[in-house]
């Protein structure tokens, strides 16, 4: 398994994988809307000389099968940034097989790199697989507002 970040060759395949979420987050009710990202939009916000988010892939076997798109968030109280994790994904056929685990382990050494406090998110309460492998890796469960669950992990590397 190879953990890499994402470049500006790579836009189409980010947008590939935007809608591979779009389509899972349909399956279980989590989204209804319509997509309004762009192969231009991603280019232009994810790799301009600051960029918004950034992006790594999990790649096995030459293969891409999962992703994780990301930013920086600041605490002024705290003093240091935290990491937002917007998406992760992991191709249907390659769940339960460690990509997950490898984008979050990659996720957690940028954290430690950066010297940020946590990482956090949200998450379907439908996604109950998905939970639970949060839940596996220390990440709990803040908040809930309806369906919509507020996660926060702090990994052992940078506590």
């Amino acid at each position: 398994m190879n953990v890499r970040l994402a470049t500006s060759d790579d836009v189409s395949l980010i947008f590939s994988f935007i809608q591979k979420k779009a389509e899972f987050d349909r399956k279980i009710g989590a989204f209804s809307g319509v997509l309004q990202v762009s192969e231009a939009k991603l280019l232009k916000t994810l790799f301009s000389p600051v960029p918004f988010s950034y992006v790594l892939f999990a790649e096995t076997c030459g293969r891409v099968v999962g992703f994780a798109l990301y930013g920086f968030r600041y605490s002024s109280f705290a003093g240091q940034p935290s990491i937002w994790l917007d998406d992760l994904y992991v191709d249907e056929d390659m769940r339960s097989q460690g990509v997950g685990a490898a984008l979050m382990a990659e996720l957690a050494q940028i954290a430690q790199e950066n010297d940020c406090t946590y990482l956090s998110w949200t998450a379907d309460a439908r996604n109950t697989r998905g939970l639970r492998f949060y839940q596996r890796l220390g990440a709990e469960i803040t908040e809930q507002q309806g369906n919509r669950c507020f996660l926060k992990w702090v990994p052992p590397s940078i506590a």
